[in-house]
This record gives C-alpha cells, structure tokens and sequence, in this order.
C-alpha cells in the first residue's frame, strides 16, 4: 500500500489560484481601481465646485483650539474640518455609487429577472398546450378504435 502523498505548497497555491472565487476577487479590485478613478473624477470636477459655490472648498483649515495658544505645533487644536471633510467626501462617493451604478444595475437585473420569467410562463403555457393536443389525439383514436371504425 502506497501512502497518500501530501500536497506540495505549490500545488496548494496552483490549487487557491484556480478557485473560481479568487478570480472573481481579482476582478473585482481591478474593475473597483478603474471606478475609483471615474468616481473621483465626478466628485471633484462636479461635486465639490457645487458645493464649494456654496461655501468652501477645502474644510482642511477648520479647527478649535483647546488651549490657551495654538500657534505652530503648540496647544491642543482640534481639526475638525479635516473629518468632516472626509465625512462628506464619502458621503458624496457613496451617493454617486448608489444613483450611477448600484440603482441602474439592480433595474437591469430586476428587468433581466422578469423577462426570465415571462419566458418560463411561455413556455409552460407551449407545454401544456401541446400536452392537450396530444391527449385529444390519444382520446380520438381510443374512441375511433372502441366504435369499430377501422380504416386498413
């Protein structure tokens, strides 16, 4: 009796590459790279002019002071502004996620779903159909044959 060999570790990374959810992760960070790009583009080149129209455009300076002297790296400052900055980037990303790629996407796939089915009933409807045509057929000879009607 042979022992059971145990796998190499390249085979065992041959065998984790192969798995198809590993693919599907590859894909999926790389097509999240080119839409952050795309995602960025609209946040800064519409977004925050509209809303830098409206006040500013960089939150960065925003702070409070909590000692006596904030001056240079000295006193406790709180730079508030910088987080809701950020706060409101992504607030702004996540919108512009939802309303140009989650929203449309789960429409399509909603419309895909209800052709699939419109489908299906058709082709239940085929069946059934032709299911009563060939019982009529068998009903009709079973009635020929039981009436003596032989046509040789």
């Amino acid at each position: 009796m042979s022992a059971k060999q145990k796998p190499s570790v390249w085979q065992g990374f041959k065998a984790f590459l192969m798995r198809g959810n590993v693919v599907d992760l590859a894909v999926a960070v790389v097509i999240g790279a080119a839409f952050t790009n795309i995602v960025n583009s609209v946040v800064k080149g519409v977004i925050n002019p509209l809303v830098g129209a409206i006040g500013t455009q960089s939150l960065d300076d925003y702070s409070t002071c909590l000692s006596n002297s904030c001056k240079g790296t000295h006193g406790i400052q709180l730079m508030w502004g910088s987080v809701l900055g950020a706060t409101l980037t992504f607030l702004i990303t996540a919108t512009v996620v939802y309303f140009l790629m989650v929203l449309p996407m789960s429409k399509y796939l909603a419309r895909q779903e209800a052709r699939k089915k419109a489908r299906e009933g058709t082709q239940e409807v085929i069946e059934v159909t032709e299911l009563e045509v060939l019982k009529e057929i068998r009903d009709a000879l079973i009635a020929q044959r039981g009436s003596g009607h032989d046509e040789r």
